[in-house]
């Protein structure tokens, strides 16, 4: 059966106030200080996620919650400029649009998010004909939307059911705990954590180890580790994605950007290593530019830098 969408993401989209070169301890006292950069941008993993997809050439939709307010139609107006189908997206007139403040300082950043309506996100919020329209669901931030979480791994087996496959981004949990991933992780084909994250789920320090231990729950884990490239483990082994060199920006994004890589590669037919290194090449390139999406590679663009022999689609 011909699917519409390649790709439907699930989660958090929000506007992202950047500050380049803040502080690490911002005065208070009513002072002002002055920074070298700012921006207001896209942000929420699940958005950045599904606008890289539609760059790299995936039919892309996008199913979350925001509030009927000018940072709402900001997000909805900036997902569809990078040709993300939103007719899926549920708009709340109750409840303000999550906003997010990233205060950056080299590679290091901090983020403040005041949540809005991510906590209100719910299983409710995914249209039965959005899962059964999708090739692959992808979710992310699992520990803010925590209504959300409670179903996922019914909307997961739903997908499944509708023949799709699934992947999930937990992001961080705020709380530090790692718990109630059981179920959720029961129904997911493919779990991107970053280096910090894989550590947290697999309970040691030992990255390759910390793969293994999420194999063994289900799903086939690919690990961000920024300027190390990537990891996977698959078949009792690890598979590794050398680093694709880059001078970075900002790289704010930049493991969403490597999911959006990553799934690409799979949907469009490349084996495991070669999604790993066309994951790594658009986690790097999208660190060119302040954002999580303005610098997002073209599928060409990613595939070069990967160094894949073939640098167009797979026509499907």
């Amino acid at each position: 059966m011909t699917k519409t969408f390649d790709l439907l993401v699930l989660g958090d989209a929000n506007p992202d106030v950047v500050l380049v070169g803040a502080p690490r301890r911002p005065a208070f006292g009513q002072r002002e200080e002055l920074v070298r950069h700012g921006e207001l941008v896209l942000g929420g993993s699940a958005a950045i996620t599904a606008c890289g997809a539609a760059r790299l050439g995936l039919r892309t939709a996008f199913a979350g919650r925001v509030g009927d307010d000018a940072a709402g139609r900001f997000v909805l107006d900036a997902l569809a400029a990078r040709d993300v189908d939103v007719s899926a997206c549920t708009v709340d007139p109750s409840c303000p649009t999550g906003l997010t403040v990233v205060l950056t300082d080299g590679d290091d950043r901090a983020i403040l998010t005041a949540p809005g309506t991510l906590p209100r996100t719910a299983p409710g919020d995914v249209p039965e004909r959005a899962l059964r329209d999708a090739r692959h669901v992808h979710a992310a931030s699992y520990f803010l939307q925590p209504a959300l979480a409670a179903g996922l791994p019914e909307l997961f087996a739903a997908a499944r059911a509708a023949g799709a496959t699934t992947s999930l981004d937990t992001n961080d949990d705020p709380s530090g705990r790692w718990e109630g991933l059981d179920a959720v992780l029961a129904a997911t084909d493919v779990l991107l954590p970053n280096a910090a994250e894989a550590r947290a789920l697999g309970g040691t320090a030992d990255l390759a180890e910390a793969a293994r231990r999420i194999a063994a729950r289900g799903p086939l884990p690919v690990v961000k580790r920024g300027p190390e490239g990537a990891l996977a483990w698959a078949d009792g082994a690890a598979v590794l994605a050398a680093p694709v060199p880059a001078d970075p920006l900002d790289t704010v994004g930049a493991g969403d950007s490597f999911d959006a890589g990553f799934l690409a590669g799979r949907l469009n037919g490349l084996d495991l290593p070669g999604s790993l290194a066309l994951a790594a090449a658009a986690g790097a390139l999208s660190t060119r530019a302040n954002g999580g999406t303005a610098a997002q590679p073209t599928w060409r663009e990613a595939a070069a830098a990967a160094g894949l022999a073939r640098n167009e689609r797979i026509v499907r």
